[in-house]
């Protein structure tokens, strides 16, 4: 079954179970997808749908944090609950050793040695981690590990 058809079953269910929260995630979700859609004047791929949900769930992040800092807990909430109900749509993240073990093979694939070459690896590891890792998180762990002066390169040993 494809995410976009997982997603409408989903809402169908939360439909009848009177879930509102859950259905109006969902809903949105259908809708961002609907919408690239029509810009893109094809159909998605299944791929591109969950560059589109990941996308989502980015703005329902940022969204998030911004109404914490407004001292707004009841829209906080509600944007925490549909981060919730979108993230079970998205591949399993990645845990902290499976990150490094991704940057460190892409680092060596793409021969880089400063923080100069972050596009380079980023270029081979974007699609590697799509969905199942924060970009700017990998971003981050790949200009700490090409910027560490002196520090061992990830797979050359400890």
């Amino acid at each position: 079954m494809s995410l976009r058809e997982q997603l409408q079953a989903a809402m169908t269910t939360a439909m009848r179970s009177h879930d509102e929260v859950r259905r109006d995630a969902l809903r949105m979700a259908i809708a961002a997808l609907y919408n690239a859609e029509k810009t893109a004047r094809r159909p998605l791929t299944d791929s591109e749908d969950l560059g589109v949900l990941v996308h989502e769930m980015k703005v329902r992040r940022e969204s998030l944090e911004a109404f914490r800092d407004g001292n707004r807990p009841d829209l906080a909430a509600k944007e925490e609950a549909a981060t919730a109900v979108l993230g079970e749509f998205l591949p399993a993240q990645l845990d902290d050793a499976e990150l490094y073990a991704l940057v460190a093979q892409a680092i060596r694939e793409a021969g880089a040695t400063s923080p100069r070459d972050l596009g380079a690896v980023m270029r081979l590891l974007a699609p590697r981690v799509k969905g199942r890792a924060d970009g700017r998180v990998v971003s981050e762990r790949v200009a700490r590990e090409l910027s560490a002066p002196g520090a061992t390169r990830p797979g050359q040993g400890g």
